[in-house]
């Protein structure tokens, strides 16, 4: 066995206790859920504090790599923003990255939200006004639906659905694939904290600090963010 063999399996069997029982592997990534995994750290993977001007933040080139070690099969959710060209860039990456048939996105819906009082000093957005008081538009793209037809979908093809999310929508999924669907395997990847229902219906769960060193690097902050 070469190194990169060896440390391939390494990682895959004995770091993710993912072993060959798991059969066939289809990676789901919900990148809106991902991207903010590691926002409020403030060490890198080897614990060291980062400088004021940096950031922690998911590499897709490194999650790519990453989810290759134990599967063939990867899949991108995420919007995109049509009157950004910084959005529209981001997503043509992604597609060079996981390769065009394997990324899947939507335009992002603008939902308008009014401040109460208590929101409105902290407030950092561009904010409007009506007749019902101030306001600010949030962006909000959910991908539940189209990462449940598609896992269904592709149902025969897998035997295990490995999901980078910790959105508790995805228990009915989870419950169907165990149910109907020759009693699939589920691999969760979650950030912060998730229901007692999705730990419970999951095969395995890994915490996404035990992964950041193969997913995630350091960035400088842009001024002002």
């Amino acid at each position: 066995m070469d190194l990169e063999s060896f440390k391939k399996e390494y990682i895959v069997k004995t770091e993710l206790g993912i072993d060959d029982g798991y059969g066939r592997i289809l990676v789901v990534l919900d990148f809106g859920n991902v991207d903010y995994w590691f926002s409020d750290d403030r060490q890198d993977a080897d614990n060291k504090a980062l400088a004021n001007d940096e950031k922690l933040a998911v590499s897709m080139e490194k999650l790519n790599g990453f989810c290759s070690l134990f599967s063939k099969h990867i899949r991108f959710y995420y919007g995109h923003d049509s009157e950004k060209e910084g959005s529209l860039r981001f997503i043509a990456a992604a597609r060079h990255i996981f390769g065009k048939s394997r990324v899947f996105t939507k335009p992002i819906q603008k939902i308008r939200h009014h401040l109460k009082l208590n929101e409105i000093a902290g407030n950092t957005r561009a904010t409007y006004e009506d007749p019902d008081g101030t306001y600010v538009y949030i962006p909000k793209c959910n991908f539940d639906v189209e990462i449940s037809v598609d896992t269904i979908r592709l149902m025969e093809s897998y035997d295990t659905l490995s999901l980078f999310s910790g959105d508790a929508d995805f228990i009915s999924l989870a419950r169907f694939l165990r149910k109907k669907g020759n009693d699939k395997k589920l691999l969760l990847f979650k950030g912060g904290n998730i229901t007692a229902d999705l730990r419970n219906i999951s095969n395995r769960v890994i915490n996404a600090q035990s992964i950041k060193r193969h997913i995630a690097e350091v960035r400088k902050q842009k001024p002002g963010s």
